[in-house]
């Protein structure tokens, strides 16, 4: 009989990049994940510049990656999340995936089973974002 090891349950979100708001093109730019059972939350971005410039050549690339860095600030927590740093894992993730009508915005809620939420991270950014 094989040992299975102990999975819990997570929530994931996309952070996508939507350079015209009017014209609703966007893409993937990371990922956000929150697992309660282990009071973790990890975000991973990665803004593929070209495919950027392909929605918006004028996009205001710094601009992205300053917000895209302050969601994994946020996760991260310490001096990083600024006002957020006392809050818990969940209601910083709760905040992040609250919808927003901005150029970096967070997609829908969705949720998994793992048993390492932290390498959950990274598989879903090569998965879904890479």
């Amino acid at each position: 009989m094989s040992v299975r090891s102990e999975r819990d349950v997570f929530e994931y979100a996309l952070v996508r990049v939507v350079p015209r708001i009017e014209r609703g093109e966007q893409i993937n730019a990371g990922v956000l994940v929150y697992c309660r059972a282990k009071s973790f939350v990890g975000a991973r971005v990665y803004l593929d510049e070209a495919r950027l410039r392909c929605l918006d050549a004028d996009a205001d690339v710094d601009g992205v990656r300053a917000a895209l860095r302050g969601y994994e600030g946020i996760c991260a927590g310490g001096e990083r999340a600024g006002q957020a740093a006392g809050d818990d894992p969940g209601r910083r993730f709760r905040w992040l995936t609250a919808p927003r009508s901005t150029i970096v915005q967070p997609g829908p809620i969705h949720t998994g089973l793992t048993a390492d939420p932290a390498a959950e991270v990274d598989r879903l950014l090569d998965l879904l974002v890479r």
